[in-house]
């Protein structure tokens, strides 16, 4: 279940995460996707993915928000 717009992700994802984060979500699931099709847990493994590609390039901060991290993006 490849995800065409930001605003068709789940809503842990689109809540939580600033919308170049969530761009960033989506083109790693539906990559996952492909990539995984072989899988029987594929679903779960593109989320894995998704949020590993999210996590080098923003970080959780202690208010909760997630920020760009400066050395993934000079």
């Amino acid at each position: 279940m490849p995800y065409a717009s930001t605003a068709a992700l789940p809503a842990s994802v689109r809540h939580h995460l600033p919308l170049a984060a969530q761009e960033i979500y989506r083109e790693a699931f539906n990559h996952a996707w492909l990539t995984y099709a072989y899988r029987s847990n594929r679903e779960q493994i593109c989320h894995r993915v998704a949020w590993a590609a999210v996590k080098r390039a923003f970080h959780k901060e202690e208010d909760g928000l997630w920020y760009r991290t400066a050395a993934a993006f000079p």
